[in-house]
């Protein structure tokens, strides 16, 4: 049975249907309003959308499919997933999938799980070697294609683990921002899924029934840095709703005077006559303090 055929035997409800188009509606505005926030895609850009095989990055294509019969300007999609070799992988699920949305699409073949598994020691942490290795493979196809922005599928829980992440464990006041240019200059990529609640996605996945491929690298280390963040912002949002859009909205409004970061603020620049303070006056108010 097709993914598209599953799909229609799930949604057998009017409740489901009702559903599933509210997730829709939800999912294409805030992505639709990332797109707008920071001039994300444009007219004629070929936009490559990677696959990794899990709901993000399914969620990502299928919403950016829409946007595309019905945005204002004309852009195009090529979907791209990088076959790492890990041993089971199911190297037909994506081109069926993929062929039977009539997508153009390519696949990379880049035996990088066997250049992490030589690298990395046993029980150690994958992910970052993992990343770079994956990274350099898709952004050389993007640069060899002609592609003008690389999609992710990070949503805006991704974006708030790396927030604490990066706090906790870096000593960084930095996250995921939602669109960047590569270190090498050559690729800009973009989160379109930036404003996107991960359990939206996961709801959406299951209601679209994606079929996912789970990552045998990594999918075990449950002991991540980035799992116990993951479950910290799940028992904010649990128990103090709107904790995670707070936090989110501050992202959206740094104040780099109230912070302590030389280089983002001049603080040894900073003198009252800078200000307009007058010194007796100010002279004054210390006298009142220290009688």
């Amino acid at each position: 049975m097709t993914p598209l055929v599953i799909v229609t035997t799930m949604l057998n409800t009017k409740k489901d249907r009702t559903e599933l188009n509210k997730l829709h509606k939800r999912l294409r505005r805030n992505v639709g309003s990332a797109i707008a926030d920071f001039n994300m895609i444009e007219a004629g850009d070929k936009v490559m959308v990677c696959l990794s095989g899990g709901k993000d990055s399914y969620t990502l294509l299928d919403i950016l499919l829409h946007l595309q019969k019905t945005a204002p300007i004309e852009f195009d999609i090529l979907a791209v997933n990088l076959d790492q070799k890990q041993p089971g992988f199911p190297e037909h699920v994506l081109p069926q999938y993929l062929t039977e949305l009539g997508v153009p699409f390519h696949i990379i073949e880049n035996d990088t799980y066997s250049v992490v598994k030589r690298v990395i020691p046993e029980g150690q942490t994958t992910c970052s070697l993992c990343s770079r290795l994956r990274r350099g493979s898709l952004y050389g196809y993007a640069k060899q294609q002609g592609v003008t922005k690389i999609a992710l599928g990070h949503h805006r829980d991704d974006i708030l683990e790396t927030f604490f992440l990066n706090i906790f464990y870096a000593g960084k006041l930095k996250a995921m921002p939602p669109k960047l240019r590569s270190d090498d200059g050559h690729n800009i990529v973009i989160r379109p899924l930036a404003y996107c609640k991960e359990k939206d996605i996961a709801q959406y996945a299951e209601f679209k029934a994606f079929p996912i491929i789970p990552c045998n690298l990594c999918g075990s280390q449950e002991n991540l840095q980035r799992q116990v963040m993951k479950k910290m912002l799940e028992n904010w949002d649990k128990n103090t709703p709107g904790r995670l859009e707070s936090i989110f909205s501050s992202l959206q409004n740094v104040a780099p005077s109230q912070l302590a970061d030389n280089d983002l603020f001049d603080f040894a620049g900073l003198h009252l006559g800078h200000l307009g303070v007058d010194s007796n006056t100010d002279n004054a108010g210390l006298d009142i303090l220290t009688k």
